[in-house]
């Protein structure tokens, strides 16, 4: 069998579970033109007073839902200068979390942003994906097909 048998297959979007932040279920874009992670965060601010450097935020983890709110707090990893979809340069705060994709959890550098314009609040960049998956663009949700309202339900 070749090593790329042996990965798991996913399609172009997959639903991803971010157990560190609370987020049990939120629709990723699998993203190979993009090498860093993105998740979709508001309120982005540096926690005062801690000994190591640490970011608060806001996840609203669907796309026009404004009811399901996460109120976030993870250590800073980095600051990165990331380009954005707008070909737009913007330094970043980055965080570093386990990311479960079906029964695959490992850990993925994840920068925070506005992505409020965009339809997935998620994108999970080649950095994250490298060696671990085959992914089929012509498949979506490979790991477990599930509807809004499902997922919405495990919040």
């Amino acid at each position: 069998m070749a090593a790329a048998d042996a990965r798991l297959v996913i399609g172009w979007q997959e639903w991803c579970a971010l157990p560190a932040i609370g987020i049990p279920a939120i629709l990723a874009k699998i993203d190979t033109g993009a090498k860093t992670s993105a998740l979709h965060a508001l309120e982005i601010k540096l926690v005062e007073g801690s000994a190591k450097q640490v970011v608060s935020f806001v996840v609203y983890p669907f796309h026009g839902d404004t009811n399901i709110r996460r109120e976030c707090v993870a250590e800073v990893m980095d600051r990165r200068l990331v380009m954005n979809s707008g070909g737009m340069r913007e330094r970043r705060y980055c965080i570093r979390m386990p990311v479960t994709v079906g029964e695959q959890s490992w850990d993925v550098d994840v920068t925070l942003t506005n992505r409020e314009p965009l339809l997935f609040r998620m994108l999970l960049g080649r950095d994250a994906l490298r060696n671990r998956f085959v992914i089929d663009p012509a498949k979506s949700m490979c790991q477990g097909k599930a509807t809004k309202t499902k997922m919405k339900r495990l919040y």
